[in-house]
């Protein structure tokens, strides 16, 4: 069975703030962050180590 990961993901995120609840300022910063982050010069380092 092959899932895609776009589904994988929301499928894990929505499980951890069901679970955990965080707070959704701190939702919005990380989901923010990692925005930003992609779209920086630190985006192909940090898709390296992912890959």
């Amino acid at each position: 069975m092959s899932v895609p990961l776009w589904l994988a993901i929301a499928a894990i995120g929505y499980l951890g703030i069901k679970h955990v609840r965080p707070p959704w300022w701190l939702v919005a910063l990380l989901l923010l962050g990692g925005y930003l982050v992609a779209h920086s010069t630190l985006g192909p380092v940090v898709g390296s180590f992912i890959h």
